[in-house]
């Protein structure tokens, strides 16, 4: 059962002044970030070649903490300034088509509403309400940037939320001057760095990650956070730089600073881009066995390692826990799951797959996967789930195009017996672009030589004439044997004579002694 403890104000703020008081003896420099000098020490450790920053007083961390805790003493406050924000937000949207109406609106009650909350908390709350419409939130950011002219300054908060939001709609350049204009002003703080590293890192701009990182190891009175660091795991995990992703991860305990949730998720998801399956549950072992406990994210991302690498047991396992979760929302968790299914021979697949499949609905179609399911069911000789299965590639316009899944179907189609079927199926696939193979054609031929069915085997070569598919050695030997079988010896003295003409073997007992 999960405890939660909970502590007055009062005890809160009691309790972390003795903490202060026991650690503000020796106060600790934070070490230099090693992942950006490649030198390494035979004790694996990396050496440092910047200067160390200058120590910082843990006071205004103490103030920083008792003034947002006190902005808003009760819910109350904070579900009022919700509903008031909520209010402005939705006659924005009701003037969206006309920006001089939304600024007219702003005007007259953002303005006042802004100014009544200095804070900044109001503004980052419309910024938040306009999450899911970008276009208008961006004025709304130009508007309010116009504004801190005329006697409304702009706050950090507010800057660190327009970062924020220029990074999550890709204008890398408006994150960028929105930095440099709270640089500007003097409102350059940690959170202004992790919003600008966050919109680099959302946009794939590893190096301008790195170098901004590299700025703020300079500064004097600004510190690397936990943020900051889980930020750098999540690029280097992106970019497979597995030693500076673990490099980083020292640093967090080499400065003090607490991994959360986020910083085990992000090695979880590095180690798994790089199918290092071993270092996931490494990871995953030490989430269990510390003070930070995997939440819906970390089962989530375990979930696919173990798809991904064949460990059905551990991914049957994390699924359960999470059932609720995946089931109807994480189709892609889904679809490597049966992915899982299909690559590994385990007893009742083919029912654990349908299972899933039926979670699965048709907008989420996918053409790979149709495939690997009319693979899987052919080795698996369940005839009726692969003819649906062809019949939803042909209905979807997906073409085959391997030699080797062509195989499959054929074989399956010889093991039934089913010889109409598979003609059936090669007419479609001729038809529709697939992939043609002779085995195709030889697969039609035996079955119609098994039933006695020469005419329609005969067509066949004809078949393979038309689409340009020569005649091998085994067409021939096919032709032999189903002459022999149904006592056509005129035909099959035929068919020994083109063998011996191609410069093929005949069979022994072609010419009885």
């Amino acid at each position: 059962m999960k405890r939660v403890w909970k502590l007055s104000d009062a005890a809160q703020t009691e309790l972390l002044l003795q903490r202060l008081q026991r650690h503000s003896s020796k106060p600790k420099t934070l070490p230099q970030l090693s992942v950006f000098t490649l030198t390494k020490s035979p004790n694996h450790s990396f050496t440092r070649d910047l200067c160390a920053p200058a120590t910082h007083t843990v006071f205004p961390t103490l103030v920083r903490l008792l003034s947002e805790t006190l902005t808003y003493p009760d819910a109350r406050v904070r579900k009022d300034l919700t509903q008031t924000v909520s209010a402005l937000r939705d006659e924005l949207l009701e003037n969206v088509d006309d920006l001089g109406k939304v600024f007219r609106v702003l005007d007259e009650k953002g303005l006042c509403l802004f100014r009544r909350h200095s804070n900044g908390y109001a503004f980052v709350e419309l910024m938040k309400q306009l999450g899911s419409r970008p276009r208008l939130a961006l004025e709304v950011l130009n508007w309010r940037r116009r504004q801190a002219g005329y006697g409304t300054p702009m706050t950090k908060e507010e800057y660190t939320k327009g970062i924020k939001f220029a990074g999550r709609i890709n204008n890398v350049d408006l994150a960028a001057d929105l930095f440099a204009e709270a640089a500007n002003k003097h409102l350059k703080t940690i959170g202004t760095y992790n919003a600008l590293l966050g919109a680099y890192m959302y946009n794939g701009l590893s190096d301008k990650c790195q170098s901004l990182f590299r700025d703020l190891k300079k500064e004097a009175n600004i510190s690397p956070s936990i943020v900051t660091y889980n930020t750098l795991i999540s690029v280097f995990g992106r970019l497979l730089l597995v030693d500076h992703m673990e490099a980083a991860f020292q640093e967090i305990k080499d400065s003090n600073l607490s991994p959360n949730v986020f910083t085990y998720n992000y090695l979880i998801a590095g180690y798994m881009t790089a199918w290092m399956w071993g270092k996931v549950e490494e990871i995953y072992q030490m989430m269990k066995a510390g003070l930070v406990m995997p939440d819906t994210n970390t089962y989530l991302l375990l979930l696919r390692a173990y798809a991904h690498s064949g460990n059905l047991p551990r991914m049957e396992e994390i699924y359960e826990l999470v059932k609720h979760h995946v089931d109807g929302k994480e189709f892609p968790l889904i679809r490597a799951m049966i992915c899982a299914y299909c690559k590994c021979s385990v007893t009742d697949r083919i029912k654990k797959i349908e299972a899933l499949m039926r979670l699965i609905p048709e907008k989420e179609y996918r053409p790979w996967l149709n495939v690997l399911l009319i693979r899987v069911y052919a080795k698996e000789d369940c005839l009726e789930e692969m003819e649906k299965s062809i019949n939803d590639a042909f209905e979807h316009k997906t073409s085959v195009t391997t030699v080797r899944i062509m195989r499959c179907i054929v074989s399956s189609y010889f093991r039934c017996n089913a010889v109409d079927k598979l003609a059936n199926f090669v007419k479609r696939a001729e038809s529709a672009g697939w992939r043609l193979c002779r085995s195709l054609y030889h697969g039609k031929m035996v079955m119609y030589a098994s039933q006695r069915r020469v005419e329609e085997m005969e067509s066949v070569l004809k078949e393979m004439e038309n689409y340009k598919i020569d005649r091998s050695k085994k067409t021939f030997w096919i032709m032999y044997y189903a002459y022999a079988t149904c006592g056509q010896r005129h035909k099959l003295n035929q068919v020994l004579g083109l063998m011996c003409k191609n410069g093929y073997d005949v069979p022994v007992d072609a010419f009885p002694s």
